[in-house]
């Protein structure tokens, strides 16, 4: 599969060494401690970056593939654009486009240090008024959130960022008719589903050791994205059935 031409990165970067996934990972937690082996393969699965293969099928990552990453965690954690609009950003600067007023600009040329995933952690809290058009929500809709468990204010009634992504959710899902009394199953789901993944993970807590709670770490990250796959196609499957003649 030919190299992709892209903004981040230039003809030298194909001859430059590679970096597996675990080396991306050292490089960029530096600036993103949060990020994770599983939101690296995840951003990946969105197309927004695109490491060679070697014939095993590992992962080998370029100079330009690590600056995409950049772009992308720093588009979500300063300036909380979804994927889809970053993807676009990306699409823009590989065509040689101007970016559109209000992108992300400082990641565009490639530094040689590293940077977060899209908890969006490290952002002081938003006021509801902030929160709401980084979400694309209405004020009563947010209020509505935050009446039926889906969202949490603290004492200064601000938002914490990294609950941005629930917020959008339930805008996107507004946009259908779905309004936020109607998620409130979703908040129970979660629940329940959060205390089955604490009693696998508790006992590692138990140990309190600093190791202990990185492993913890990676093991809740790598729960809760297969229940989330678990989720989805649980949810897939059921509507399929709905369309069959």
């Amino acid at each position: 599969m030919p190299e992709r031409d892209n903004a981040l990165g230039d003809a030298a970067d194909q001859h430059t060494p590679r970096l597996t996934i675990g080396e991306v990972l050292a490089v960029l937690r530096d600036d993103f401690p949060d990020v994770t082996i599983s939101k690296i393969r995840y951003l990946e699965s969105e197309d927004l970056v695109h490491p060679q293969r070697t014939p095993s099928g590992y992962r080998k990552f370029s100079r330009a593939d690590v600056s995409r990453l950049r772009y992308v965690l720093t588009a979500q954690r300063d300036h909380y654009l979804p994927l889809r609009v970053i993807k676009e950003h990306l699409e823009a600067l590989d065509r040689g486009e101007p970016l559109p007023p209000g992108a992300v600009t400082g990641a565009t040329v490639p530094p040689p240090a590293g940077q977060d995933d899209g908890a969006e952690s490290g952002v002081p809290p938003l006021t509801a008024e902030q929160f709401a058009r980084a979400a694309g929500l209405e004020p009563e809709q947010l209020a509505d959130c935050v009446q039926f468990g889906l969202l949490a204010t603290d004492a200064d009634g601000r938002h914490p960022a990294g609950d941005l992504p629930i917020a959008r959710a339930a805008a996107g899902l507004a946009r259908h008719g779905i309004e936020p009394r109607h998620l409130r199953v979703y908040r129970t789901g979660v629940e329940r589903e959060a205390g089955l993944v604490e009693q696998l993970v508790a006992p590692v807590l138990r140990a309190r050791s600093e190791e202990a709670r990185t492993r913890a770490t990676e093991k809740l990250r790598e729960l809760a994205t297969l229940s989330a796959q678990l989720h989805t196609a649980l949810l897939e499957a059921r509507l399929r059935e709905l369309l069959r003649p």
